[in-house]
């Protein structure tokens, strides 16, 4: 199986603190990661580009993404505060218009079947971004713009994206709450922030709080009614919200999933991209703020992409 890895250095260049941990050491430590077990001589390489205004307006509401365009800072030293811990400085917005943008060439390169996965090796993040706000680290939901590219102006007609980060996808759910053409499935450890996703709601939407010290095998049994589910919705392109903040070395969060639950869970998704899908896959980085696992949580989910 194909697999590019898709990225940009100008995301590494969006820096909102040095205490700070969403920030770029963590694109150097996953890129540490692929060079030293290999992976670079067998993935491909692509460059994201940035998505165009009216590209993030599949998502997000006019006036929200014009506001954020007018936020940018523009002096070095300068710095906006989108909430208490999403922070806007000279080079955000930019990183931001790349993250999105590596979604949409990774769709266009998947129905060109120029690849058959996709790995986004892009921050800032994207899933907590719902239709008219920013928050948790996320300035635009990178995923969302991705799937609905593929819905609106590539002729797909139902997705389904994963989100395994420890944290509620909570702006991905916001934006596709009643559009059924999208399953949505998302663990997450709860009670924690944004302490969303315990409500009802809409068929197609499997929501799975996780409890606090929760580890792998338990929360393979939590999880494992997603198959069937994804089989049954029979998705014709699969996204992942790859955030691998759940392991146990994350301060972040406090589950204890290994790098062999991300296997476990990547190879299940593979399955049901297989049997769909042609193996079609759009992965694209969220969380994971421990250096050294979030390289090799990445690369554990990478080599079980490639199978």
């Amino acid at each position: 199986m194909t697999i590019t890895i898709i990225d940009s250095p100008k995301c590494a260049l969006h820096n909102m603190d040095p205490d700070h941990p969403e920030h770029p050491a963590r694109m150097h430590s996953i890129n540490d990661q692929i060079m030293s077990s290999g992976l670079e001589l067998v993935v491909r390489f692509a460059d994201a580009k940035p998505a165009h205004f009216d590209e993030l307006l599949y998502a997000h509401d006019r006036d929200f993404v014009q506001n954020i365009f007018d936020k940018a800072p523009t002096g070095i030293d300068e710095r906006v505060w989108i909430d208490d811990d999403t922070i806007m400085m000279v080079h955000t917005l930019d990183a931001a218009l790349h993250a999105a943008g590596a979604g949409i060439v990774a769709v266009d390169m998947v129905l060109a079947n120029e690849t058959q996965s996709a790995f986004c090796l892009v921050r800032p993040p994207g899933h907590h971004a719902s239709r008219a706000s920013s928050s948790g680290f996320c300035l635009f939901n990178n995923i969302a713009v991705a799937a609905l590219h593929a819905l609106e102006h590539r002729g797909y007609q139902k997705v389904a994206i994963i989100d395994f980060d420890v944290h509620h996808g909570n702006g991905t759910e916001d934006i596709f709450k009643d559009d059924e053409r999208v399953m949505f499935c998302s663990s997450f450890q709860h009670p924690f922030y944004p302490f969303s996703g315990d409500a009802p709601t809409r068929s197609g939407i499997i929501n799975v709080p996780i409890p606090a010290g929760t580890k792998g095998s338990e929360y393979r049994s939590l999880v494992n009614h997603w198959w069937q589910a994804l089989d049954d919705f029979a998705p014709q392109l699969i996204f992942i919200s790859a955030g691998f903040d759940a392991h146990a070395e994350d301060d972040l969060g406090h589950l204890r999933l290994l790098e062999n639950d991300y296997i476990w869970l990547t190879e299940n998704i593979k399955a049901i991209a297989d049997r769909h899908c042609n193996g079609h896959i759009v992965s694209m980085l969220e969380g994971g703020y421990a250096l050294s696992a979030l390289g090799r949580s990445v690369v554990a989910h990478m080599k079980a992409l490639i199978g």
